[in-house]
């Protein structure tokens, strides 16, 4: 009887050790998932001018190269859910992998086709995974909802942040082709954490899948709410990135200095994408962070357009702030305002599809602008106006609900 209770204590001990094995193996996979969403499109930027002279491409023809991935995130993230559905969402997310690392390694090949053909299989990689991630981590965190969103997002923006950072001295030592296929390792390495993933798949996956309907989130005034949350501020990030070192410049900042400030302004994202999740988990509602959110870019944006030049750091540390906020919310509403993975990912799919699309109309809206007025006071009243809509829209987006009573 002794020795039953000590073998039964020891498969219970093997268990639990196993258990949290799997768990550890899940957390690493999905930093490293996170690690790959950013770096490799904010690797590109820096390496425009290399590239455009390497190839004998046009200034339009390599401007696109950053466009492209946004593209297909728009028009790929509706269907992450369908397919998620179909195959499972360990599986899809597997795929979407091995796209990505495929696309970095083949922008490694020399020539336009396979640059240009790399590029789009890097977004479409990416877009599975934009939109999947925050569904895996409300089936298997359900009681880490925030802590689990901060991990991601701060892999994300930091890996992001480095890559826009290390692009242009990796390239002096192995060329524009090896900078951008450093960051196909960091994609193998997630292939590898992700393998056991996939043998864990439930048959209980397809009866959830079988057993919930999807719902039209499209005629949801709550998703539609989140939808514009996250398509606003994802314009106001990328017209930020292409454009700050621009107006710096022609404020009188040195060019050197402007770069520092767009890194500034992307380094102060990092630890509210961690913090902002874990607060807006633990809340009834997000309305003080979205205060929060609103206050802090429009206080910005004035302060880039009217304030001093010598606060110029203060001003993009309140608008990387206000993006860590925004951003970190966005990720949060996917999971807090809906009742089950599979609408998490509905509404992640419906959200970053139509929040792409703005997000890669915001900088040519923007230079229109410039062009039209020939100063940057209107295109910057126009990323007001934004933060405004960021704030009327949050405040509807961080009431307690959910998309499918709405």
């Amino acid at each position: 009887m002794g020795l039953q209770q000590v073998s039964v204590h020891q498969d219970h001990q093997q268990t639990k050790i196993s258990a949290k094995s799997k768990t550890l193996l899940l957390v690493i996979g999905i930093i490293f998932i996170g690690a790959n969403l950013r770096a490799p499109i904010t690797a590109v930027g820096p390496l425009i001018s290399s590239i455009r002279e390497s190839l004998g491409i046009s200034n339009i023809l390599a401007g696109t190269l950053t466009t492209v991935p946004l593209l297909a995130f728009a028009l790929l993230s509706p269907f992450a859910p369908k397919l998620s559905r179909k195959y499972g969402m360990e599986s899809t997310l597997f795929t979407s992998l091995i796209l990505l690392t495929a696309g970095i390694f083949l922008r490694t090949i020399p020539g336009v086709s396979s640059l240009f053909a790399g590029t789009v299989l890097v977004g479409l990689g990416i877009a599975i995974c934009n939109v999947l991630l925050p569904s895996v981590i409300k089936h298997k965190f359900p009681q880490n909802l925030g802590v689990m969103t901060g991990i991601y997002a701060v892999s994300m923006n930091l890996c992001g942040a480095i890559a826009s950072g290390v692009s242009i001295p990796m390239s002096i030592k192995i060329g524009w082709h090896g900078a951008l296929g450093y960051w196909g390792f960091f994609a193998l390495i997630s292939i590898l954490f992700w393998i056991p993933q996939i043998r864990s798949r439930q048959k209980q996956d397809k009866a959830e899948s079988k057993k919930q309907q999807s719902i039209n989130l499209w005629k949801s005034r709550l998703a539609w709410q989140v939808t514009l949350f996250m398509g606003l501020q994802s314009l106001i990030f990328y017209t930020v990135v292409a454009w700050l070192p621009e107006i710096l410049v022609q404020q009188g900042v040195s060019s050197s200095s402007a770069g520092w400030m767009l890194s500034l302004m992307q380094f102060s994202v990092i630890p509210f994408t961690f913090i902002v999740p874990i607060l807006a988990g633990r809340m009834k509602n997000q309305l003080v962070l979205v205060a929060i959110t609103g206050v802090l870019f429009i206080a910005g944006m004035f302060g880039i357009l009217y304030g001093s030049i010598t606060l110029i750091p203060l001003w993009v540390i309140m608008i990387g702030i206000a993006g860590g906020f925004a951003f970190s919310l966005a990720m949060m509403f996917f999971s807090l305002r809906t009742r089950s993975t599979h609408e998490a990912a509905e509404l992640s799919g419906m959200a970053q599809s139509f929040g792409y699309l703005l997000a890669a109309a915001g900088p040519t809206l923007f230079g229109i602008l410039h062009d039209t007025f020939h100063s940057w006071t209107m295109p910057l009243w126009m990323l007001i106006i934004v933060s405004f809509l960021i704030l009327v829209t949050g405040i509807s987006a961080g009431k307690k609900g959910y998309v499918s009573t709405n």
